[in-house]
């Protein structure tokens, strides 16, 4: 009699399910954008349902994995008035627009943020 590993049953989608969230886990690892140092989890649960003579047992299977969220974004935003008098929002740049930078570039036009009126 050969006997094989539970999560070889159900035709290896147990064993797929495990192994697609291992490929979630180490792809969230190679992320740039998350902690490279982070924990992350990979919980399997395995979920028995015998029947009221024990002799037929459900089994449900799942797989979660605990990733890393990716690291917060930050800008800075100044509220200010445009040519018309009117309120705008524009987000901060390092330089003023149209100055040129060490290295020849020119700092383009903050963006200037939609307002929509109620």
């Amino acid at each position: 009699m050969n006997k094989e590993s539970i999560l070889r049953m159900a035709a290896g989608a147990i064993e797929e399910k495990v192994d697609y969230e291992v490929t979630r886990v180490i792809e969230n690892i190679l992320d740039i954008n998350t902690k490279p140092d982070a924990k992350r989890k990979i919980v399997i649960s395995l979920e028995f349902q015998p029947d009221s003579e024990r002799k037929h047992i459900g089994l449900n299977v799942t797989a979660k994995s605990t990733l890393c969220p990716t690291a917060a974004t930050s800008t800075s935003l100044y509220i200010t008035a445009d040519g018309n008098g009117e309120m705008v929002v524009a987000e901060m740049v390092p330089q003023i627009p149209g100055q040129y930078a060490m290295d020849g570039s020119e700092q383009p036009q903050p963006k200037i943020l939609r307002l929509v009126a109620q």
